[in-house]
């Protein structure tokens, strides 16, 4: 079977950070950053080149693929951030319909920017993903 494209990295997350354009959209990735610190109490981990992960966990699907990832995290992109919340948001409609304007994927929350969204709700979002996630693998610390 063949390993997970996005793997953990030794790579600075503040440089990461300091690095992202425009400016705007490095302000809200540092705001995210503290976020998830202070949510998950994690340091965080660079994965790949521009997804930044806080916890991680081990899964193993029926068909035998097996793998680490990250627990919850972020990338900002040029179009939009990009928000983690790994089991999906399938279960989430009621914190989703508090967040305010973002869209959404298979297990990505994506917001144009954080004055869109209420941060407060955010953050309830961070944490309910976290329990979910660990009703199904145990996530550790990174």
């Amino acid at each position: 079977m063949s390993a997970n494209k996005t793997q953990p990295t030794d790579a600075d997350v503040a440089k990461y950070l300091a690095g992202v354009l425009p400016a705007s959209k490095a302000a809200d990735a540092v705001r995210l950053d503290q976020m998830f610190r202070q949510i998950t109490g994690f340091q965080p981990v660079m994965w790949g080149e521009a997804i930044v992960g806080y916890g991680r966990y081990h899964y193993r699907y029926k068909s035998g693929r097996e793998g680490d990832f990250l627990a919850t995290g972020f990338a900002p992109r040029k179009a939009a951030l990009s928000i983690y919340i790994m089991p999906g948001y399938a279960d989430f409609g009621d914190i989703l319909a508090r967040l305010g304007k973002h869209k959404i994927g298979k297990s990505c929350l994506y917001v144009n920017k954080l004055a869109d969204i209420d941060l407060d709700v955010l953050g309830e979002l961070i944490r309910a993903g976290l329990r979910d996630l660990a009703t199904h693998w145990p996530v550790e610390p990174t």
